[in-house]
Formats: structure tokens, sequence, C-alpha cells
């Protein structure tokens, strides 16, 4: 409501200055003004400083904007071993952008003022040069040749798995409004079959309960990783485009109805190293700067305050899936190689949990033809 009044005020606070322009340029009429429209030596000279001023807040918004935020940890501390590549690739694109636009930037204002309208003077044309075509074609060319390469690089080295001969562990990240879901493959490191046509009570991956390959694959809705251990993820989508994005490990993919997609990468810091990394424990000590003054206003209006921030690794859905797409995301634990398996150890198998469900019924069963059997005696010797 308070944001619909805000806007009503603007626009109406806009009306009321083009209305007043009008009334200024009522009052005009009949006195020597120029109203033909066209610039004028006083007109071109403002208009030149102006560029000039614009450039000034340009740097100054710049300058600021680095001092401000620049010790904010944007590109580094990766959790990942190829997360140093995608970062290094990041940091030379955002380098070179800045470098570029400071030049170009100075050079099209401080041009804009030198070359502006001035009586008499004429524009000097020439149809073609050579020279500084072949010098912003080349360079440009060469520099984004140059980036493309080094990308395409990175992303064969992060991509290329040889799931034959590689020591992996197979881990399918299942998405659905709005939610995660993950299976790990069991003891032959090989998912089982799945189909959304087979979803149905505790079957919510829609395994295939017939495929040999499923009975020792493991569900979880918590994402556990093991640190240094090469990770293949296999991404499927239930319903619509949904993207598992992992930003501390420099990791995204879309997850497609219809289809299985992969990322691969190696976890290289656990929850508890990354928590007490110097940029980590500096990030969260601002964050609980900012819970504990909002938690003061929260209280003195008899209102529950804010818990402390603890990091926890995320996954995130970095495509708008939905009205409640804000909300999807699971927690991601890496511990070291023998917690992870403790853990995984803990967990039942998919064919156990079918076995489990299933022995109820049977039980049932059985009680029921004794009960029959006992009932049918019962009346037997009634009858005698």
């Amino acid at each position: 409501m308070t944001s619909l009044l805000v806007l009503v005020v603007i626009a109406l606070v806009s009306i009321a200055i083009w209305q007043l322009t009008k009334i200024f340029d009522l009052t005009q009429v009949g006195s020597n003004v120029d109203n033909s429209q066209v610039a004028n030596d006083n007109d071109n000279n403002v208009n030149g400083y102006l560029m000039f001023a614009f450039l000034i807040f340009i740097y100054l918004t710049t300058i600021f904007c680095v001092v401000q935020y620049g010790h904010f940890p944007l590109m580094s501390n990766s959790a990942a071993e190829h997360g140093a590549d995608v970062d290094r690739l990041m940091w030379i694109s955002m380098i070179l952008i800045f470098f570029v636009q400071t030049i170009t930037q100075a050079l099209l204002h401080y041009f804009s003022f030198k070359y502006r309208g001035k009586k008499g003077n004429t524009a000097l044309y020439f149809a073609d040069n050579n020279k500084l075509e072949m010098i912003w074609s080349i360079i440009p060319a060469i520099t984004l040749a140059g980036l493309i390469l080094y990308g395409l690089y990175a992303w064969t080295n992060i991509m290329f798995v040889d799931e034959e001969n590689e020591d992996l562990l197979i881990v399918e990240v299942y998405a659905k409004q709005f939610g995660w879901e993950v299976r790990y493959a069991g003891e032959d490191n090989v998912l089982g079959k799945a189909n959304v046509r087979y979803i149905e009570g505790i079957n919510t991956l829609g395994v295939d309960a017939a495929d040999p390959n499923a009975q020792d694959d493991i569900q979880a809705n918590e994402l556990h990783l093991p640190k240094g251990k090469k990770i293949l993820f296999k991404f499927r989508s239930q319903d619509v485009l949904h993207s598992a994005y992992m930003p501390h490990f420099r990791a995204q993919m879309n997850c497609v109805p219809g289809m299985v997609t992969q990322f691969a990468f190696t976890p290289n810091k656990t929850t508890e190293e990354m928590r007490n990394s110097k940029e980590m424990v500096e990030k969260v000590a601002e964050i609980n700067r900012i819970r504990a003054e909002k938690s003061k206003a929260l209280n003195a209006k008899n209102e529950e305050g804010l818990d402390p921030y603890t990091f926890d690794y995320l996954l995130l859905c970095n495509k708008i899936c939905g009205s409640s797409h804000y909300n999807m995301q699971m927690k991601i634990v890496v511990s070291e190689p023998n917690e992870f398996k403790a853990w995984l150890k803990e967990k039942q198998t998919f064919g156990q949990v079918l076995k489990a469900q299933q022995q109820p019924e049977e039980v049932k069963t059985e009680e029921v033809i004794d009960a029959q059997v006992s009932d049918s005696s019962s009346l037997a010797q009634v009858l005698r």
C-alpha cells in the first residue's frame, strides 16, 4: 500500500511540474524569446559542460562503490576445485570492462564537449579510414577471442567427466515445485531408472522399483557431500524448468523436464572450514550486526527478534519457477569422507524402504487369515 501511495505522489508531482512548465511558456508569450527550436551557442555550451559534469558523476559513483563495497567477498573463496578458474575468468572480464569503460566514457564526454556546436564551425567528414577501422576491429576481436578460448578451456575441464574410469560419487538432484530431493547411487554406483509415471506414495522420485540398480539407491532431503571426492550430479525436473544453483561451488545447471542434465565438481572446503574462513567470518559478523539492529526495532514493537545467522552452503533455484520460487532451497553439508560415509550408512536403501512399507500389509493379511481360521473353528464347534 505504501509503495502504491509513493507512486501516486510521484505521478501527481510529475503532472504538476508539467503544468507549471506550460504556465511558464504562456507567460513568455509576446516577449522576445527564441522559439526556433534550434540550438544556439549558449545551448551547446551548457550541454557540453553538463556532459563533463555527468562524467565526473560517473567516476565519483564508481570510486564510492569501490571504497564502500569493495571489501565484500564477491569472487573469491570458492568451495570447489574448479572455482579458481571461474573466479579468475570473472576477474579478467571485470577488469577489462572497467578499463575499457573508463577510457571510452572519458573520450565520449571529452569529444562531446570539444566538438560541441559553434556558429560558423563545420564538421570534418570523411567516408572511411582503413587504419582506424582496423584498430577498433582487431583489438576487440583479439580480446574477445582470448576470453572465449580461455572460457572454453575452463568449461571443458569442468564438464569433461570420464564416468567409466574416474572415481566418482553419482548423485541425482531432483527439482519440483517447490523443493529439492536427492538420490545417491548405492554400492553399485549406478542410479536406477526413474520416470515421473512411477511417482506414487513414498516413491516421490519416480524410481523404477523393478530395476535391480535402484534397490540400493538412497533418497534424502538434505544434500551431503564428501570433501575431496568428485561428485557427478544428475539433474531432473518433475514439472517446470528449474535451475540448480550452488553459488559457493560456482555451479549452475538447468533442470529440464523430460531429460537429464549433469555437472561435476570436487568440493575442497567442508562446511566448518568455510564458516571459519576470514571472509565468511567477516560477512557473517556484518549480517548479524544488521540483524541485531533490526531485532532492537522489532523488540521495541513487542515483536520477536531475528535469530543470529549461521552460514550454510545452499542449493537454490535460479529460475523463476512459480509463486514459491524464493523459498526453493536445500541445505548442503560438506564433511570429511569418513563423516559422510557414516551419515550415508544410517540411511535406508530404496529397497529397504519399499520392503518396510510392504511389511505391515503382509502382517495385516496374515492376521486377517488367522482371525478367519479362528472364527471358522469357533463356528464349527458351535455347529457341532
